[in-house]
């Protein structure tokens, strides 16, 4: 079963939204940090949550822990699939709260809520929020 937008928000039309989302340029590939594998890649991000276009539908209403780079470094590190986060990454547990199609074969856009984000991923999160766009 694929939760939408709203009936995850709980609130029908209302937007539950409470922090400025930033969107990503470029491709910020995000990495499930248990598998070591791609899950998809980032839509935009806050500083309480992100919206991700997944490579394929992900279980729903389930925890995850991913990483992903917000500086252009590589988020699989230099010494390959399981190097430890390095400068500029950010590792965070997160909570599946809505999912749906994407229109294209096999993808769908999912919707995070950051349930888990330790410093210094905290603020490298909140500098790069703040830096011109």
């Amino acid at each position: 079963m694929n939760v939408s937008r709203s009936e995850a928000s709980g609130a029908g039309s209302i937007d539950a939204r409470r922090r400025r989302r930033r969107p990503v340029t470029g491709v910020v590939e995000v990495i499930d940090s248990m598998s070591e594998r791609v899950i998809g890649q980032l839509g935009n991000i806050s500083e309480t949550g992100m919206l991700l276009l997944a490579s394929s539908p992900l279980v729903d209403d389930a925890l995850y822990q991913v990483r992903f780079s917000l500086s252009g470094m590589n988020p699989r590190g230099a010494d390959g699939p399981a190097a430890r986060p390095q400068r500029g990454q950010v590792e965070v547990g997160v909570h599946l709260l809505w999912q749906e199609d994407a229109g294209a074969t096999g993808k769908c856009w999912a919707g995070f809520r950051f349930i888990n984000l330790p410093e210094p991923g905290r603020q490298h999160l909140r500098d790069w929020l703040a830096s011109p766009d």
